[in-house]
């Protein structure tokens, strides 16, 4: 007789995500993409869930998104390595992405700022 295992309350319910309709999602979000773009003044239905606070000035705003793309680019590139074929090639395809994205927003810090040279 074998035991089956209780599933465990920290898991995922995978079945979830079998059952997702993509047709049936994009038949949800489109009507919602489309009245914005139609319309821009029509207020984003999911801005307040990221909001930046106003007034932020330019140079803290790259920092964090250097800050953002550095993060994405080791996740992305610990992923890479877990990894084969295909599937690696587009998260090593996402890094080196994160990677150029992180070093326009360094040089555009640098024009805000030039480094002083001795």
């Amino acid at each position: 007789m074998t035991k089956s295992k209780p599933k465990s309350s920290n898991s995922p319910d995978t079945s979830a995500f079998d059952t997702i309709d993509i047709s049936k999602l994009s038949e949800i979000t489109e009507p919602l993409v489309s009245a914005r773009l139609r319309n821009p003044n029509r207020p984003d239905p999911v801005s307040h869930v990221f909001t930046i606070i106003p007034n932020v000035d330019t140079e803290s705003l790259l920092c964090h998104a250097c800050e953002t793309l550095a993060s994405l680019n080791v996740m992305s590139t610990d992923l890479a390595c877990e990894l084969e074929g295909s599937r690696r090639n587009v998260a090593l395809a996402i890094q080196q992405l994160a990677a150029m994205g992180e070093l326009l927003v360094n040089r555009a810090l640098d024009n805000l700022d030039p480094p002083v040279v001795p």
